[in-house]
């Protein structure tokens, strides 16, 4: 399978439209990172279905182990975001740890 898809009508999962119209891989950004990992740790603490089965399977340590390292990377990059950034890492982690506790 080619890694750009020419002239196709759908986008196959994960990937967008780029100016030409080819399928590729959306641009990688902080944002996207976040809401990356966000997606991830909602996965494992069963919120999300698994997007072949539809089953919702709870893997507390790995809903930790993405949020500790959206904690790490908050640590990290303290000072060095933009406000928005800043905004959206504070809020998901916010929600995440919120979810978490409840789900314990």
């Amino acid at each position: 399978m080619s890694d750009n898809l020419s002239n196709c009508g759908e986008c196959p999962d994960g990937r967008v439209k780029d100016a030409s119209g080819r399928c590729v891989m959306p641009e990688v950004t902080f944002a996207s990172f976040v809401l990356s990992l966000n997606t991830s740790a909602l996965y494992h603490m069963g919120e999300l279905p698994h997007p072949e089965t539809g089953q919702r399977l709870v893997d507390r340590e790995l809903a930790k182990h993405t949020i500790d390292t959206l904690t790490l990377l908050a640590g990290k990059t303290k000072g060095n975001l933009d406000p928005n950034e800043n905004e959206l890492l504070t809020r998901v982690l916010y929600e995440l740890k919120m979810r978490f506790i409840k789900l314990s």
